[in-house]
């Protein structure tokens, strides 16, 4: 396809049009998702905004390609890898309704209760079950202690006496917790410099002393154990960090890029992973385009973000490719921080503006394929491509640089939940 080709020209051609949402549906339709992802080692799969069904209902559908056609066989999410732990073990088949309500984890990332039901039952009844690693901080960042709760348990065996330098840690977190870090950062802006001072450099000391103990720690115990807990420990430790730098991102005088630090924690905590996990192993990543893009994120012209993916598209190479979900339709759920809210924001759906010249969306409207469901291959794509929606905005991005593939739906239909079995 020549570069003088409009977005147009190339989405005309180079779309397919999927033939349900429904996440049983036969796979067909997706064959051409294989030559997207050839044969690299960690596949993401985006999404444009969190709370839409449709997105998620793809994401469903692509899943099962990857496992069944594919032979990806772990699922990893932007949720906290401490949490993921427990999850995983239940999506596996322990326990029932009762242990699924006392799970702990973020929504916010699309994990919820249809999609974790969908898994648990895809896994009894398939021949290609999926396990599920989490990335991310504790909670979305908004909490401490499901990271931390695992490290006590750890020292009270291995090293009883540093066992009691957590509950410093715990007793300053305990007082800024929630469910996401919409909540927490500003409650931790709340402390007294003195307090968030003192929760930083227990968990730093902390830090040191896990590190420098690792064969006195390995000889008491083993070194999957230790090295789970240290990354229990490492997690808390940016969750702290990610405290200041949201609240200082929410109050408009961030340091540039900031929370990169966050994904910076995930892109190691895949580099973890792909690390222990047998050779060969295939993995899909389900997060926010803005995570998972191989570009750095801009707001306007300031740089605000290096994503997962940028990480990722580093260490890994041809090995990761990027596939972003979009839409076009008129409406979105967007999300708006309120400090009154359970989660530190609301979500309201809210008008979207016209697809913007040289979009994605636009491209679609524009070829005739905007009323459709779509898989297209954007790789050695049309010059032009320079935006995508995210959120309820047109964003600036270099489409080509930051996909390798994009799925775009006709709606967008909101669902709200703020907990695992709700």
């Amino acid at each position: 396809m020549t570069n003088d080709r409009t977005p147009a020209d190339w989405f005309r051609a180079r779309s397919h049009a999927l033939t349900s949402l429904d996440a049983d549906a036969p796979l067909d339709d997706l064959e051409p998702l294989r030559e997207i992802v050839g044969d690299a080692r960690v596949v993401a799969l985006g999404e444009g905004a969190h709370f839409v069904r449709e997105f998620t209902d793809t994401r469903q559908r692509m899943l099962r390609f990857l496992a069944e056609r594919c032979g990806f066989t772990v699922l990893t999410f932007e949720f906290g890898f401490s949490e993921g732990i427990a999850l995983d073990r239940w999506l596996r088949g322990s326990g029932g309704e009762a242990e699924l309500a006392g799970l702990a984890g973020t929504t916010n990332a699309g994990v919820n209760p249809a999609l974790v039901r969908w898994l648990r039952e895809h896994n009894s009844t398939s021949g290609h079950p999926l396990r599920f690693a989490g990335l991310d901080t504790p909670v979305a960042g908004g909490q401490l202690r499901p990271a931390l709760e695992p490290v006590a348990d750890y020292l009270r065996e291995v090293d009883p006496d540093a066992a009691s330098r957590i509950d410093t840690a715990l007793s300053i977190s305990d007082r800024i917790t929630g469910t996401s870090v919409a909540v927490a950062a500003p409650n931790w802006g709340g402390l007294a410099t003195a307090e968030q001072d003192a929760l930083t450099a227990s968990l730093a000391r902390l830090l040191v002393r896990v590190r420098s103990m690792e064969p006195l720690y390995v000889s008491r115990s083993d070194q999957e154990r230790y090295d789970v807990a240290l990354r229990h420990l490492e997690a808390a430790v940016r969750a702290d960090y990610m405290f200041g730098a949201m609240r200082s991102f929410f109050e408009g005088d961030g340091l540039l890029a900031d929370p990169s630090a966050r994904d910076h924690y995930m892109a190691e905590s895949m580099r973890w992973w792909l690390d222990r996990l047998p050779a060969g192993t295939r993995i899909a990543l389900a997060a926010h385009n803005n995570h998972v893009q191989k570009s750095p994120v801009f707001f306007g012209d300031e740089l605000a973000l290096l994503p997962l993916g940028h990480y990722l598209a580093r260490m890994l190479g041809d090995g990761y490719r990027a596939l972003a979900q979009t839409h076009t339709a008129e409406r979105i759920p967007e999300i708006y921080p309120n400090a009154a809210a359970e989660v530190g924001f609301d979500v309201v759906d809210v008008q979207m503006p016209d697809p913007a010249p040289g979009s994605v969306e636009a491209a679609l409207v524009d070829a005739g394929r905007g009323g459709q469901v779509t898989l297209t291959d954007l790789r050695g794509g049309p010059e032009g491509l320079v935006g995508i929606r995210a959120q309820s905005e047109n964003m600036p991005t270099p489409v080509v640089e930051a996909f390798d593939g994009v799925v775009s739906v006709p709606t967008a239909t909101a669902y709200y939940t703020t907990s695992l079995s709700g």
